[in-house]
């Protein structure tokens, strides 16, 4: 099912697992001017590079744990869905050095966006939440393996992130680590800052979650988001698994 400011993809199931993918979209609605180069909607700054694919791999993953996927469907650039309500980076003016004109906007243009794509991003999710618990949410993103304005490097594959709840997290680091990955704790940086749509959704209702960054430069073709839809479903069946062994 696809609306404009979602997708969702395959049967949300109570105790399976629920990707959510708040930047998954480089989408820009026709009505709305961003005055960037089109080539950066590629780019980042408008979208997590290769983590749609992944997800809709997982979703069709053969002998999984039954699961879905909520992805966002306009790009980060036109409403970041995983920033608190009031911040200014919700629509951001800057990016990774570069200016986004489009998103000079004033207390009413930004409440407009906020009406047509963050409230009901959010309320949907809620929605299949609450008609379908899952038994973990899987938070995709990716990363950069540079930032544009640094010129330090990011070694981790994987990075990943968590609030209060550290549940899932600390399971899946040191599967992670098991296989072999360089695996960032609260790195490329931390979940305690930016974790907004898990804080919102997972946090208070005790779901467990994982928030997991893979660095861009391994999804970007077809083979790498092949290979990474894999290690997550694997990943997310041994997190469910020892999540359960720790309820007995």
């Amino acid at each position: 099912m696809e609306t404009e400011f979602h997708r969702l993809l395959g049967t949300p199931t109570p105790g399976g697992v629920l990707v959510v993918s708040d930047h998954a979209s480089n989408r820009v609605p026709d009505d709305i001017d961003l005055g960037i180069d089109p080539a950066l909607l590629n780019e980042h700054i408008a979208v997590d590079i290769g983590v749609a694919a992944i997800a809709e791999r997982m979703v069709e993953h053969p002998g999984a744990i039954p699961t879905a996927a909520w992805l966002g469907n306009v790009s980060r650039l036109v409403c970041d869905f995983n920033r608190k309500h009031d911040v200014p980076g919700m629509m951001p003016e800057t990016s990774d050095g570069h200016t986004i004109p489009g998103n000079v906007l004033s207390p009413a243009q930004r409440q407009a966006r906020v009406d047509r794509f963050f409230d009901p991003y959010h309320a949907g999710l809620t929605g299949v939440l609450d008609d379908a618990p899952p038994a973990l949410i899987l938070s995709l993103h990716s990363f950069t393996p540079a930032l544009r304005t640094s010129d330090q490097p990011r070694p981790w594959e994987v990075g990943v992130l968590y609030n209060e709840d550290e549940r899932a997290a600390r399971i899946a680091i040191a599967w992670l680590e098991a296989q072999g990955f360089v695996v960032g704790d609260q790195q490329p940086y931390s979940g305690k800052l930016l974790n907004a749509s898990m804080n919102r959704h997972a946090e208070p209702a005790g779901l467990p979650y994982i928030s997991i960054e893979i660095r861009q430069d391994l999804i970007r073709d077809p083979a790498g988001q092949a290979e990474w839809a894999d290690v997550m479903t694997r990943l997310c069946a041994a997190v469910v698994a020892a999540l359960g062994e720790g309820a007995q």
